[in-house]
């Protein structure tokens, strides 16, 4: 590298995030600080509660801290606007939830076409189906897939605006381990082919052996930084 460390994608510095309901207040994040590299795979490990979820919005444009600030490629999203993070998060982020949140009446290629027809440099549909193996589905609609399977198209979907960041909360949440071996085999392959920086939130210590660098949140703060010297494959994880 000649001396020259990773790009860092995001940087966030003293995040805090406080909710109020009613007379209470629920403090989500309490100081975090953190750096994200170009192209890295992070896992986010902890608890529920632990503030993972609450992190990967503010990163994502779709929530604000309380105090702090983050930024992505030197730009502070803190000081953005409503309409500036809406082009954030279109422009340059993918979502990944634990639900798959597929449109019933459309086929996997209709739900993934929806978002292609608003990116600047999409993928065709069927080109981003491929990428996570369903060329054969196509035309299938959700009711006819599988669980991991809808949640391979939310992954084609999430993937074919070619976002430079895939932000993916649980997204093994709601499969069982030998699926979620299969998703978290797309989530490698995107990571590496595409160069995709990728963050997953999980609660299933064992998803973080496929990392490049493993995030424990614990009570709103980073408890611990691991880089992983001997990334395993999914396919040789279970839980």
């Amino acid at each position: 590298m000649g001396g020259v460390g990773p790009e860092i994608v995001f940087h966030a510095e003293g995040l805090t995030k406080v909710y109020r309901m009613g007379e209470v207040e629920v403090k989500a994040l309490r100081g975090v600080d953190l750096d994200l590299y170009r192209g890295e795979l992070a896992v986010l490990l902890g608890p529920s509660g632990s503030g993972k979820s609450t992190l990967l919005n503010i990163l994502g444009g779709l929530d604000t801290p309380s105090a702090g600030r983050v930024l992505y490629a030197g730009r502070n999203l803190v000081e953005a606007g409503d309409r500036e993070l809406t082009e954030f998060r279109r422009r340059f982020v993918g979502f990944v939830f634990q639900f798959y949140n597929l449109i019933p009446s459309l086929t996997a290629r209709e739900n993934v076409a929806i978002v292609t027809e608003i990116a600047q440099d999409p993928m065709a549909p069927e080109e981003a189906l491929g990428l996570v193996g369903l060329s054969d589905r196509l035309d299938h609609f959700p009711a006819q897939l599988s669980g991991g399977e809808q949640q391979r198209v939310a992954i084609a979907r999430a993937v074919a605006k070619r976002p430079a960041v895939l932000l993916c909360d649980e997204p093994t949440g709601a499969l069982d381990s030998q699926t979620g071996v299969v998703v978290l085999e797309v989530l490698e392959r995107i990571n590496r082919e595409l160069g995709t920086t990728t963050v997953v939130i999980t609660h299933n210590a064992p998803i973080a052996a496929m990392a490049d660098r493993v995030i424990h949140l614990s009570d709103g703060r980073i408890q611990s930084i691991e880089v992983n010297d001997h990334k395993r494959a999914p396919r040789e994880l279970s839980w």
